[in-house]
């Protein structure tokens, strides 16, 4: 029986949605038809025409040498892998068609769909609808969609982790850091065998200005002194605020006492300078005492904080707007501590 054009061209159709990837072969291994799928994995050529060994490579199976051979083998499973291009291994079936009319051959892209898909920018319609390739490639697309708002969701669990962790070491009003920050970081370099100064500030007549102009006139005033105490250090520094008009200063590898001196005297000479509020003329000042970790053979935070409070507390003693460094007693640890001023 002969089959019209009609008929051939409903066969054509149902290979087309039933087998993507299918290849039609005569008897002689050329390549009468091929799944739209199938061809759009040579974009550079139509394989119709071609010969199916040209095209492509029989792995599978293994006794096969030439097409003969091959269209012999009646429902044999193979496994082939393209010649040219992305060289994907795929599986199929090769089928007899009756009358001598050639083999249909129904390919599958197997492991390699992944990159394939990708690749060639395959979708579910490139496929059989009942190719379990569409299951998987709708459970690769979910799994990568959950991945994906996995890590955008870790990313804003890590950002507000560490926004959350900034906040809890600065101070709100002056947007330095705050003690907690302070004992985190001398705890830090104290292990670690770090070098450091450390520099202890009090305001003088802040509760003057307190009590002369109000809370927000002595919010202003610390705000103001923050920015001083910003930029006489550098980006590796710390500045802390730890008390109501208590700030400490620490100096991350730097122990050189010419210029924490040069640094404490321009601090003191800027503060020293009126702050105006609201019309209103503030006058603070600053009285500063400073140790260093090199005084001490394995420096212990609390006592170099000790310390700096004494150097600082004499200065106070000695008119106050002045800088004194904390010098160890090299006699004992009962004697008091010397102390130098500068």
């Amino acid at each position: 029986m002969v089959a019209s054009v009609q008929d051939i061209s409903i066969t054509e159709a149902a290979l087309d949605h039933l087998m993507p990837l299918h290849l039609w072969v005569s008897k002689t291994g050329h390549i009468l038809r091929a799944g739209p799928t199938l061809q759009k994995l040579f974009p550079d050529a139509p394989l119709v025409g071609q010969r199916l060994l040209e095209v492509m490579e029989i792995k599978r199976p293994l006794s096969v040498g030439r097409f003969a051979d091959l269209y012999a083998s009646d429902h044999s499973r193979l496994r082939v892998a393209f010649r040219q291009g992305e060289k994907y291994v795929m599986k199929g079936l090769l089928v007899r068609l009756p009358d001598d009319s050639g083999a249909l051959i129904n390919l599958s892209l197997g492991i390699s769909v992944v990159e394939a898909v990708s690749r060639y920018d395959l979708s579910s319609a490139d496929f059989a609808p009942s190719d379990p390739t569409v299951d998987m490639l709708y459970l690769i697309e979910a799994k990568t969609a959950a991945l994906e708002e996995s890590k955008r969701l870790n990313t804003r669990l890590q950002g507000a982790k560490i926004a959350a962790e900034e906040q809890a070491f600065t101070d709100t009003l002056t947007g330095l850091k705050n003690r907690r920050a302070m004992d985190h970081l001398l705890g830090r370099l104290s292990e670690n065998g770090v070098e450091f100064g450390l520099m202890h500030l009090d305001l003088d007549y802040f509760k003057q200005v307190n009590d002369t102009y109000g809370h927000a006139a002595g919010d202003h005033v610390l705000q103001v002194i923050a920015k001083v105490l910003s930029r006489q250090t550098r980006t590796h520094d710390m500045v802390a605020r730890i008390g109501g008009d208590e700030f400490v200063l620490i100096f991350h590898d730097c122990i050189d006492l010419q210029t924490l001196d040069r640094i404490a005297n321009r601090i003191i000479t800027q503060l020293e300078r009126p702050i105006i509020f609201e019309g209103q003329t503030c006058c603070v000042s600053a009285s500063i005492g400073t140790t260093l970790s090199s005084f001490y053979k394995v420096p212990a935070v609390d006592q170099m904080l000790s310390d700096a409070d004494q150097a600082l507390y004499a200065s106070k003693n000695q008119g106050r707007a002045c800088h004194t460094v904390f010098q160890p007693n090299k006699a004992g640890d009962t004697a008091a501590p010397d102390m130098a001023s500068g």
